[in-house]
């Protein structure tokens, strides 16, 4: 049940406050993760935007990279949202970066514009009969450029796929948590269900 879950939100940078909100308005508990020790406790991650070059000096200062992989390897789904994405494709361009390549999948940082180029917009979840309004927020967003064969295109926004899972890995090129729309957040809560 949605209730009992408990969500990590990797606190080391970026609006991790919003996503907690999100995450327990959905009906889950979250939960701040400032230390590696903490993802033992959770059941899900969640990875959230922010500025991909200072997660990753934040993350080099400390056990991340093996503990974040040794998580994803406990099959527990992790979501990455903007730079969280960044962080779990496996191919990160403009310019090449490293990255815990969880995803099958290349991504272009800041592929939308900079800051002034942000922008807020409505998009799609979903194909078919199912397919339905999304909002979305892009800040100083990355593009999806590539989708690995097994990767699955989840949202839609101007014509680039904006969602995709591959296992339980989730990756958004936008913020939902920057929305009142729970669409993302409950997907993501019913993969960790």
């Amino acid at each position: 049940m949605a209730g009992e879950q408990l969500i990590g939100v990797l606190g080391l940078q970026g609006d991790y406050c919003a996503h907690g909100r999100m995450l327990e308005e959905a009906g889950a508990r979250a939960q701040v993760v400032k230390k590696t020790a903490q993802l033992r406790r959770v059941q899900g991650l969640v990875i959230p935007g922010g500025e991909s070059t200072a997660l990753i000096k934040l993350m080099d200062a400390g056990d991340w990279w093996e503990s974040l992989r040794d998580f994803a390897g406990t099959g527990k789904p992790i979501l990455g949202t903007c730079a969280g994405m960044i962080l779990l494709a496996r191919e990160v361009l403009n310019p090449p970066q490293k990255s815990l390549g969880l995803i099958d999948a290349t991504v272009e940082r800041n592929s939308y514009g900079r800051q002034q180029e942000s922008f807020e917009g409505m998009g799609t979840f979903g194909r078919g009969r199912r397919e339905r309004p999304l909002p979305m927020v892009f800040i100083r967003a990355p593009r999806i450029c590539r989708l690995g064969p097994r990767v699955k295109a989840l949202a839609f926004c101007r014509g680039d796929c904006v969602l995709a899972r591959q296992g339980p890995i989730l990756v958004a090129s936008f913020h939902p948590e920057l929305t009142a729309d729970l669409t993302v957040h409950r997907y993501f809560l019913g993969m960790v269900g």
